[in-house]
Parts: C-alpha cells; structure tokens; sequence
C-alpha cells in the first residue's frame, strides 16, 4: 500500500507542474493545448542528454530550457503574430509527436542510471511540486506582477492604458509555463518512468490541462486536483493493490480519461459558465492587437 501511495504522489508532482505552468500561461490569457507536445520534448531531449552525459542534471536543464524555448515559439505566433492559439497548440503537441519519436528512437529502452534517491520515501519532486505551488499563488494574488498578469488576463487594452506592457507580461509567463511543462516530461523520463519509448507520456499533458480549468485557475484547487488523478493513474495501473477483484485493469486504465472527458464537459455548460464564469480570465485565448 505505501508503494501505492508514493507512486501516486510521484504523478500527482508532474500533473503538478504542467498543470502550474498552463496556468500561468492562462492567467496571462494565453491558451496552450499543445502542453503534451511540450512535455514530449522536454522529456525526450532530457533522457537523451542525461544518458549521454549520466547527469540528471543536464537532463532536468535541457528538459527547461526545450520547454522554455517552446513556449517562445507559442508565444511568437499567439502574441506576436496574433494567430489561433488552439491551431498553434495542436501544432506543437503534432511536432512534439513526430519529431520525438523520431529523434529519441535509438535511446528506446531504459536510462540506466541509478534511481534519484527519495527523501523520506517520497519523491523529491513532490515537496518541491508544493513549494512552487504556495509561490505561484503567492506571486498571483499577493504581488504587483501577479496583478499585472491577471489584469492583462482580464482585459489587455485597459491593462495597457493603465502602463503594463501586456507583450512583455504574456511572452514572461508562456516562456515560464513552457519551462515548468517542460520540466514535468523531464521528471516523467528521468524519475517516474525511466524508460523511453514512442509517445510515452499517454496523455499527460491533456489531463493536465483539463486541471487548470478543474482548478478554477486556482493553484491551491490544482494540487488538490493532481493529487486526485495521481491517485487515480496508479490505480489504474495496479489496481489490484487497493480494490482487487473490483473491474478489469483495462477498464480502470481508462477511468483518468474519463474524468478528464467529463470536467471538459461540465466546463463547457451554461450552467458551469454562470456559476463559475468569474473564475476564467476573461480574455483567455483572444489575440491582443494594441490600438
């Protein structure tokens, strides 16, 4: 059972952390669906360079810096060049998928290193996973830059009558939010699941944004959504261990899906939109054009 429970946090870390970087990109009033693409490369071309090297640490930099360039290039064609933010998205998850299994195909197999050491039997990056959680909202609702980045979020032309630079606030948090997603496929192939393999990451970085919108662009509500679908990602992979007997295996693989599908839906009603409209900023996927 303890194996159980620390597997699950160890997964609940990286909805964590893409999850956080999505969320700072949304408050901004950028929409990235492409964080699966995102996380793909970062973990990639981080288990290519920690193998290459035998350092996790150049492994978990080239996995930030991959995922801080990404969010660039998103950001050069959403914010600069106005375009769609969803088409610009999908793009880089169809890039990501491609060019990573192209790219890691001669690193298939498993990273043999020996395995990042726990700190009291829990992975390291979930205690690091709730620092950035208290900092992100402390820097969101208690500072003067997370004023700037909910009020570009909220309505760009009057943040920018009022002297925010609102290019310079979005390009900020979409290079921050492609680093932190880019981080999470580094923890993913370095420290969950050491072992690469062709679109290993099955979706993570969908579930992870189906959590910001979960969250109520909240990050304290997102902790408590990662550790949700951590827990129910490894139940799905073992779940023997906490309700056996209890369906097929291949039916609790796809309960995490199925949730995610289901918070999708709910966050497209009427009713979800007038209870909780509040919450979304408001000009979340709008291209801004300074008048």
């Amino acid at each position: 059972m303890w194996e159980f429970f620390a597997r699950s946090l160890e997964a609940s870390a990286i909805f964590t952390f893409a999850g956080l970087g999505e969320l700072i990109n949304q408050r901004s009033g950028i929409l990235n669906v492409g964080i699966e693409g995102v996380m793909l490369f970062g973990a990639t071309l981080g288990f290519m360079a920690a193998q290459s090297t035998n350092s996790y640490l150049l492994g978990f930099l080239v996995g930030i810096i991959v995922g801080g360039l990404l969010g660039l290039l998103h950001g050069f064609f959403s914010i600069t060049l106005g375009a769609d933010q969803v088409v610009v998205g999908m793009g880089i998850w169809i890039l990501g998928f491609g060019l990573t299994t192209y790219i890691g195909n001669p690193y298939t197999g498993p990273l043999g290193m020996e395995r990042i050491a726990t700190i009291g039997g829990l992975s390291p990056f979930f205690y690091l996973g709730i620092v950035l959680v208290v900092v992100v909202w402390f820097v969101l609702f208690k500072t003067s830059l997370g004023l700037n980045i909910r009020s570009v979020g909220e309505d760009p032309s009057v943040a920018e009558v009022s002297g925010i630079n609102v290019v310079k606030i979005r390009y900020l948090c979409v290079i921050i939010g492609g680093m932190f997603a880019g981080l999470a496929g580094a923890i993913y192939a370095l420290f969950y699941n050491p072992v690469w393999n062709y679109n290993f990451l099955m979706g993570w970085g969908f579930i992870a944004l189906a959590l910001v919108f979960f969250s109520m662009w909240n990050p304290a509500i997102l902790l408590g959504g990662s550790l949700l679908f951590g827990t129910l990602w490894q139940l799905s992979l073992n779940p023997q261990l906490v309700l056996p007997g209890i369906m097929s295996r291949y039916i609790w693989r796809t309960v995490p899906f199925v949730i995610t599908i289901v918070v999708l839906l709910l966050i497209s009603t009427k009713w979800f939109r007038l209870r909780w409209g509040a919450a979304k900023p408001e000009a979340l996927g709008t291209p801004y054009t300074k008048g």
